[in-house]
């Protein structure tokens, strides 16, 4: 178990854009002759944002930015290094962030990488960050985002009322801010949430595009997503309250201390089952999940700017914050954030 606290870092702001198409659960559940109210009921999604086609996470998170870099007044020049963290690059190679280092105008000295982290990606990307900044660099940009939905099928019931597309940026520079961060991985649950097909392992064939029925009627390509339901809520019960707990412990804070729980919003009936397990009242668990569906890695950050964003741009304010999921991979911290520079969400076109 990874465990670090910071005391040299601070998050200076938070902006998020999600794409403005919006499809609702009841549209999809049209199309696979499902029950509206019980997908509802099951996962609490009432809607999701796409991407159209064309558009890729490096786009909603160039836009975010754009827009954060310009509120807070940073020199783009000031900033030594980007962090973008997806599971759905441009490219193979290069890595996106040095097409993003361009198309933001950062300098050349500009220090830029790629992480492939899922649910889990926003509380490591920051912990990277932090990283970064506590080495002796001055300010970090960490851009988080996917278009979870270019990489599911539209046919497989399994996870096609789950996913919505999101970008993130979250600027970070020193300052006297505590940050304590726990973190692990286990990879024996590695082939619950797996895309087989398309990278080294499995190379992509014409045989391996076609879409066929899997298990439970379910019809994917084995470059599509699989994802392992009743697994995945195993996982996330056995390993997150103790995530939750060992934070607690190592911050030295208390559950009352505690303004707001911000965890990855995979569904709302996992989010009611954790704030059950950790003893956290549901007024302080925010949900954007019945509007955003699951925005994989972004979705941290996206639930701070939808729904704390008003608090945290004019007070402080004691956040945990819990990624958990694919690989498997979980990530937690505690620490004080605020007042800082929290734009409201864009959509983009």
């Amino acid at each position: 178990m990874a465990i670090v606290q910071f005391t040299k870092s601070r998050i200076a702001g938070i902006a998020c854009t999600l794409p403005r198409q919006v499809v609702s659960t009841a549209e999809v559940a049209a199309a696979l002759g499902a029950d509206t109210r019980r997908i509802k009921a099951m996962t609490g999604i009432a809607q999701r944002r796409i991407a159209p086609p064309e558009m890729c996470a490096s786009d909603l998170c160039a836009d975010a930015a754009s827009r954060l870099i310009v509120d807070l007044d940073w020199d783009p020049h000031s900033i030594d290094a980007l962090v973008f963290v997806t599971q759905t690059p441009d490219y193979i190679l290069p890595a996106t962030a040095c097409i993003l280092q361009q198309r933001l105008g950062l300098p050349t000295t500009c220090a830029c990488f790629d992480v492939n982290m899922g649910c889990s990606g926003y509380v490591y990307g920051l912990w990277i960050a932090s990283s970064l900044v506590e080495s002796g660099l001055n300010r970090v940009l960490l851009l988080v985002g996917d278009t979870s939905t270019r990489i599911v099928s539209d046919q497989d019931r399994s996870v096609a009322f789950l996913f919505g597309d999101s970008g993130s940026a979250t600027a970070l520079e020193r300052g006297n801010a505590i940050t304590t961060f726990v973190l692990g991985t286990d990879g024996g649950g590695a082939e619950n949430l797996i895309i087989r097909a398309g990278q080294a392992r499995q190379r992509m064939t014409p045989e391996l595009c076609a879409r066929v029925e899997m298990e439970g009627g379910n019809i994917r390509s084995p470059q599509e997503l699989y994802m392992n339901g009743s697994e995945v809520m195993a996982f996330t019960l056995r390993e997150v309250p103790p995530l939750f707990e060992q934070l607690l412990e190592h911050s030295g804070t208390q559950r009352e201390q505690i303004d707001a729980v911000v965890m990855h919003q995979a569904n709302q009936f996992l989010l009611d089952n954790l704030a059950r397990k950790i003893g956290i009242e549901p007024s302080r668990v925010p949900s954007t999940v019945e509007n955003c569906g699951n925005t994989s890695c972004a979705s941290v950050a996206v639930t701070i700017s939808s729904l704390l964003r008003e608090q945290i741009s004019q007070k402080t304010l004691k956040l945990a914050m819990m990624g958990f999921g694919v690989g498997w991979s979980w990530a937690g911290c505690i620490g004080d954030v605020g007042p800082i520079k929290a734009p409201p969400v864009n959509s983009l076109d």
